[in-house]
């Protein structure tokens, strides 16, 4: 099919600038384009047309991927301090204490208020800067992968983390005259790369009403263990703050239904159960399911999958920071469409990003946020919700002993 630097086509573009970081003559940037997605620009008076970036584009002709069964674990870190300050399980930290030496570079997405940018550190006492999700997708990926293999010719041990496009282009960028035996890449679950107009515009009007600037945002606020409510904080300059959770939040509500997705993530190359990156990392959706007793006290807890030789034997090296235990892959795909396949485009889309261009934040959700019935919240805060799901099971393991999840499910 080509990519989008061939036939313009903006499905055949993930932004992972593989194409600026390789060019020879620095022609290449990016710019967004009316829906906030950017796109690669050439400067024709600079390009040789040489090619390069069309050979090292990843929607080209595509990257490798792991071969044989992958390790899957699923459970969380045994520090309770660093669990707490993670989005999931906080199990990134524990593979960085155990990959890392001193002499280490650690590349992550990086908030700067409502910006994200891939960025790095040397001291992995700084590794809070990458805890905690980002749902936007970052910039400064030519400057990460240019660093990144800077630092493996000179010898030193690299950890990269990315979403799977951008590990794909990371492997394409390096190529094989780089060693990457001191390589570990992860990449975590990745359902798409919403369109920041609509935080923009809520960031906006927020601070407009309440007099104050937005100072930080947390897309996932545990909130007193609240890890499966998906809270979304949002802090304001004056010291105050407000909390909106899954079933209330427009950005959930509208992201996760493909209305303002990215147009390459409706058709991922990377959403399938072959991975590219050493080890991904993800939330342990069904984990009250199929796996009750690493739920935690709904803390937090993350699924680990390590696809490649390298992965398999850090993450082994890593359980010593982690409680849980391995798990069977079928079992995990059941609860992670991202890593099983693409999700098509919401026929609704292009209706919807024309309103989001246009209209008011305060507009479109009128226009498109659903109604829940009170029959369905209370469903999902009380009888239905994970919490009373685990509840239960406890109650039956301590009646039926050992048989208990068997008469759960």
């Amino acid at each position: 099919m080509g990519g989008y630097l061939t036939n313009h086509q903006k499905s055949r573009c993930t932004a992972c600038e593989t194409c600026a970081a390789v060019c020879p003559v620095s022609a290449i940037g990016f710019a967004e384009d009316d829906e906030g997605f950017r796109y690669p620009t050439v400067d024709e008076g600079a390009c040789v047309h040489c090619g390069t970036c069309v050979r090292a584009c990843p929607m080209e002709k595509g990257v490798p991927k792991n071969a044989g069964a992958p390790l899957v674990f699923g459970g969380y870190n045994r520090d309770d301090e660093v669990r707490d300050k993670s989005t999931s399980g906080g199990v990134f930290a524990a593979l960085a204490e155990v990959w890392c030496d001193e002499d280490c570079a650690i590349f992550g997405a990086e908030a700067k208020g409502l910006e994200i940018r891939h960025s790095c550190i040397t001291d992995k006492r700084e590794l809070g800067k990458f805890q905690k999700s980002k749902y936007s997708q970052s910039t400064g990926g030519k400057q990460a992968f240019q660093k990144a293999k800077e630092h493996l010719l000179a010898g030193k041990r690299v950890l990269y983390s990315g979403t799977p496009c951008q590990i794909a282009g990371l492997m394409k960028y390096i190529g094989t005259d780089c060693p990457t035996e001191k390589l570990l890449t992860v990449e975590v679950v990745c359902e798409g790369f919403p369109s920041p107009i609509l935080m923009r515009k809520y960031v906006e009007e927020l601070e407009e009403k309440r007099g104050s600037k937005v100072t930080a945002l947390d897309y996932r606020y545990k909130d007193k263990d609240k890890w499966d409510f998906q809270v979304m904080k949002i802090d304001f300059a004056d010291g105050r703050s407000k909390k909106v959770d899954r079933w209330f939040s427009p950005f959930w509500i509208f992201w996760l239904k493909g209305l303002m997705s990215r147009p390459s993530c409706a058709d991922c190359e990377f959403r399938t159960p072959d991975r590219t990156a050493d080890i991904t990392l993800g939330d342990l959706w069904g984990v009250q399911k199929y796996c009750p007793e690493l739920y935690g006290e709904n803390k937090g807890c993350s699924l680990v999958v390590a696809s490649s030789p390298k992965g398999k034997k850090v993450l082994q090296e890593t359980k010593k920071y982690l409680f849980g235990h391995d798990l069977r892959y079928e079992d995990a795909l059941r609860y992670q469409s991202p890593m099983r396949s693409s999700a098509p485009a919401n026929p609704k889309r292009d209706e919807f990003m024309e309103d989001l261009k246009k209209l008011s934040y305060s507009e479109l959700c009128k226009k498109w946020r659903p109604r829940y019935s009170l029959k369905l919240l209370i469903s999902k805060y009380v009888w239905g919700s994970n919490r009373q799901i685990v509840f239960l099971w406890k109650i039956k393991r301590k009646i039926f002993g050992n048989l208990g999840r068997a008469h759960l499910n």
